[in-house]
């Protein structure tokens, strides 16, 4: 494994062990105080849970995806069909786990209104927000990607 490389695997096993320990603690936490916030809602609750789990599942999924991109690079393979759907894949997650986050927008309206503190709203759309310029990072370097497959293979049919 090339040194490069294997810091950026590290760096992605890192990256998804703090949002698994969120899931794991705070989100039931969350849960918790949404119920006591809002206790006209009991079922918001649950809506936290599966909000927040649910956009996990998508994010482990990414971080899979770079780890398979990682590996195609020290393979001397990333100009290859794999690569594009890795980072399709990638945009694809990205794009759901801003939709879901946006999904828990009206949660923060309502823990605004309730605590009478706008800014929350803004940082309930920080997630959504990256999750989308992720989504379009992803998608900018798919279509270059692809560009320069198709540059490589006319290049082998000249020859």
């Amino acid at each position: 494994m090339k040194r490069e490389t294997l810091f950026l695997k590290v760096a992605l096993v890192l990256i998804g062990l703090p949002v698994l320990a969120l899931c794991i603690f705070l989100v039931p936490v969350l849960g918790d105080v949404a119920a006591k916030l809002l206790p006209k809602y009991a079922w918001i609750k649950f809506f936290v849970f599966l909000v927040f789990d649910a956009s996990a599942l998508p994010f482990y999924v990414a971080l899979y995806q770079a780890f398979r991109l990682l590996t195609y690079i020290d393979r001397n393979d990333v100009f290859s069909e794999s690569s594009v759907k890795a980072l399709k894949a990638i945009k694809y997650c990205a794009v759901t786990i801003s939709g879901l986050h946006l999904l828990a927008l009206p949660l923060f309206y309502l823990f605004a209104e309730k605590d009478d503190a706008p800014g929350v709203i803004f940082v309930g759309l920080l997630v959504p927000f990256a999750s989308l310029v992720i989504a379009v990072f992803a998608a900018v370097l798919q279509k270059l990607l692809q560009q320069a497959i198709e540059i490589k293979q006319e290049n082998e049919l000249t020859i």
